[in-house]
């Protein structure tokens, strides 16, 4: 199923539930408050729910470009993670044979381990499997530290891998910090309570028709349903309707069987 559709699916009730809900709650205030109670005061509460539903505006605004913002982030981790892991493995195919085959050959253990294993854990926050994960890179780190290069092109050659290695460890720990950061749960209940008391206090309003008033009220806690909706997905970046995908690892997975990364092999 199209990842569109199962969004859709997913959000539809959510914006439908808001509404009906916010519409319930307004039938529920007219039968207590009588609409010429509060036709007096209709300018004032029009003042109100102005100066309300700016600042929350604002609010949800500045969230959204956050979490937007984190989400691209982890993105751009991913991709420059999986670049590093082949340059890595491609780079490597020109040290000595018995570095250049572990090295090799633990940089595919951990690549997989990340498809396989990794990648559902950081929807989890499985702190255990990340370890794991780490202890591979380890691995890897050790064999570069035992590496002695012949010449003076081994030693270029064992250069950049070490720096594209320091790199590609700096980088893992940046998609696993994203992976675990989270907009705190203070701005959460502030999100939550002001859109009950920006819907809540479209109620106050006077209309001259209560299919009006329904109408309004439906279509204010939609949006901002909707808006919120769209905040707890991308807060998650790993998990959702809308995560970071996994194709830069698998694109990565197979550039590991390109000739490029086995040159040392041919030479041999």
């Amino acid at each position: 199923m199209p990842r569109w559709v199962l969004t859709l699916l997913r959000l539809t009730p959510v914006v439908g539930g808001a509404s009906l809900i916010a519409v319930i709650g307004l039938l529920l205030v007219d039968e207590v408050v009588p609409q010429h109670d509060l036709a007096a005061s209709t300018d004032a509460l029009g003042n109100y729910l102005q100066t309300v539903g700016g600042i929350y505006a604002v609010l949800l605004a500045f969230v959204v470009y956050v979490v937007w913002g984190q989400f691209n982030e982890s993105r751009g981790f991913v991709d420059r993670e999986a670049v590093l892991l082949a340059d890595v493995h491609r780079i490597a195919s020109g040290l000595p044979v018995e570095s250049r085959d572990e090295i090799q050959r633990l940089l595919s253990e951990y690549l997989d381990a990340v498809l396989a294993e990794e990648w559902k854990a950081m929807a989890k926050g499985d702190e255990a499997v990340f370890a794991r994960g780490g202890e591979r890179l380890d691995q890897v780190w050790m064999v570069i530290h035992r590496c002695r290069p012949k010449d003076e092109c081994g030693h270029t050659i064992y250069s950049e891998v070490l720096c594209r290695f320091t790199d590609l460890y700096d980088v893992r720990a940046s998609r696993l910090t994203s992976a675990r950061t989270r907009i705190p749960l203070a701005l959460h209940i502030l999100l939550y309570a002001g859109a009950l008391i920006t819907v809540g206090s479209v109620y106050l309003l006077s209309f001259p028709k209560l299919w009006i008033h329904a109408t309004v009220t439906a279509a204010l806690a939609g949006a901002i349903a909707h808006v919120l909706y769209i905040i707890r997905d991308l807060d998650d970046a790993f998990a959702g309707d809308w995560q970071v995908s996994n194709a830069p690892f698998v694109r990565a997975r197979k550039a590991f069987a390109h000739p490029s990364h086995h040159l040392g092999e041919a030479a041999a």
